[in-house]
Parts: structure tokens; sequence; C-alpha cells
């Protein structure tokens, strides 16, 4: 009951080794808590997004590049075969990585907690609620205020 977990996220771990010493050690600590986690691994997915999409405009900026009509000899035009096929392969492989990332991102929306999306559903519906009830109040005043303001003006004449 002393030893509470200090974080809700479930972390892969390497498989058991056969060091037998290591069996009555204490378990390892956690030294972030579930947000900062959750944060690194988001950042983890955006730098790999990040990078793919790179690739992919390099790739058509150099295919681009290499598409040039130029007075070429037959060495110059197999080299740049070469390139824009190794530049097409690369983009490929690009956009590969990219569907799996996205394949990977739908399954663990769908594998994820519900509930914590279902309250951070209704979390922002309630603040949107509150800033909706605020606006109404703020106009409800101004148009007051107008309706007001051409009938003080018509009694001073």
């Amino acid at each position: 009951m002393s030893d509470l977990p200090q974080s809700d996220v479930s972390r892969p771990s390497k498989l058991p080794t056969a060091n037998l010493v290591l069996q009555g050690s204490a378990p390892p600590v956690v030294d972030q808590t579930s947000s900062e986690y959750l944060d690194a691994v988001e950042e983890e997915w955006n730098k790999r997004v990040d990078v793919e999409i790179e690739t992919l405009a390099d790739g058509m900026v150099d295919l681009v590049n290499l598409a040039s009509i130029n007075n070429k000899d037959k060495f110059k035009i197999a080299q740049e075969t070469f390139q824009a096929q190794f530049r097409a392969e690369s983009m490929i492989k690009a956009a590969n990585s990219l569907l799996s990332i996205v394949h990977s991102m739908k399954l663990q929306l769908l594998l994820s907690d519900e509930a914590q999306i279902v309250e951070r559903r209704d979390a922002e519906l309630a603040t949107t609620l509150q800033e909706m009830a605020e606006a109404k109040a703020k106009v409800a005043e101004l148009l007051s205020e107008l309706l007001q303001q051409p009938l003080n003006g018509l009694a001073g004449t």
C-alpha cells in the first residue's frame, strides 16, 4: 500500500533476463509524471512525421532540379536517371513510413482510454459554454447601453 505507482501510463520494458541477482532488487523508480511521458511521446511522433515530410519535400525538390533540360551527354543522362530513381525510392520509403505512422496513431486512438477522451471533451464543452454565456452577457450589456443612449439624448432636447 505504501508503494503507489507514480504514473498511470504503461511503458514497454525489455524481456526479463536470466540474471538472478536482479530478481530481489527493488523496481525502478519512475522519474516522469504521466503528462511528461505523454508529452515526450507526442514530441517523438511529431519528430518522426517531420523527418518523413522533410524527406518527401527534399526528394521532390531534387526531382524537379534533375528534370532540367539542357545539352546533356549519355553519361550525364544516366547519372541523373540513377539519382532520380534513388530519390523516388527514398520518397516511396518516406510515404510508406508516414502510412505506418498514421496506422499506428489510429490504433492508439482506437485502443486509448475513452474516459480520458470524454473527460477532455466535457471540459472543453464546459469552457465553451462558459465563454458563450460571458459573450451573451456582454452583448446584452452593450445592447442595453445602445438602447438607453438615444433615449437619454432625446430627454435632453
